[in-house]
């Protein structure tokens, strides 16, 4: 069973707010925006073992800095968006998760999402993003 672990962080994620920013001074209606670092694994079927053994990882985890959570599905729900980098690299987060809120903190609507994705969040010569079913967005999808 594949497994994704997210990693948040703990402090304030100025990537996130200049991403809220930008996106607004772009015209997407959004209040808030948060991101984490996701991690994918295959091998563990227990929850509990799996986050021992990430936050065990001083590489990816800081317990001063991050928080650690096992998701239980492997693909993006509603207002959200993963970008995966095209060549995968062996260091580092395998996706980013893009979480847009409006201003009652639900998720925003699907063409808000696909307008943030389009005008900020994904450059599509070196990744591609996966929302709602997992699968690629964009013309050639």
């Amino acid at each position: 069973m594949k497994r994704a672990v997210a990693i948040d962080l703990k402090i304030p994620d100025n990537t996130a707010y200049t991403a809220l920013v930008a996106l607004r001074r772009l015209g997407v209606a959004v209040d808030r925006v948060e991101r984490s670092e996701l991690y994918f694994f295959d091998d563990e079927p227990d929850v509990a073992a799996l986050a021992d053994r990430v936050a065990a990882d001083e590489t990816i985890f800081n317990p001063n800095k991050h928080r650690l959570s096992v998701l239980e599905r492997d693909a993006p729900g509603r207002g959200e968006v993963w970008i995966e980098p095209l060549v995968a690299s062996k260091a580092g987060p395998a996706a980013i998760a893009w979480r847009l809120l409006d201003g009652d903190g639900a998720p925003v609507a699907r063409g808000a999402l696909e307008a943030a994705v389009e005008r900020l969040l994904c450059n599509p010569a070196i990744a591609r993003p996966l929302t709602g079913g997992g699968e690629p967005e964009g013309p050639d999808a």
